[in-house]
């Protein structure tokens, strides 16, 4: 299976908490990539495809909060998020990390 993208994603590393919607279970993760549209999350027992959740990521002292979709989950490894709706607060902090994250390493080439 091909996974397409919208957008190119950078190396990134942040702290995250994932709370799945139906059933307010929390779970620890941790960023590994992050794009304009979308981050992975390293877990060791990913969330399903299609399961909808709200993700809160800190780093650099900042924080980002949105919906999103798992889009793909890779066992005993992690999933691949699709941000929801973006508030403007939270996407200025985004693209603040987008443009950190581009400079110091360039698109990641990882399937």
């Amino acid at each position: 299976m091909t996974e397409q993208r919208k957008a190119a994603r950078f190396p990134f590393v942040a702290s995250a908490e994932v709370s799945e919607t139906a059933s307010s279970t929390r779970v620890n993760a941790r960023v590994t990539e992050i794009s304009s549209h979308g981050c992975y999350l390293d877990m060791i027992n990913p969330l399903p495809v299609g399961t909808t959740v709200f993700v809160k990521m800190v780093a650099q002292g900042e924080l980002f909060e949105a919906s999103a979709t798992i889009v793909y989950s890779h066992s005993h490894l992690g999933v691949g998020l699709a941000f929801g709706e973006v508030s403007p607060q939270f996407l200025a902090t985004l693209q603040k990390w987008l443009v950190e994250a581009e400079r110091s390493s360039g698109p990641s080439e990882t399937t």
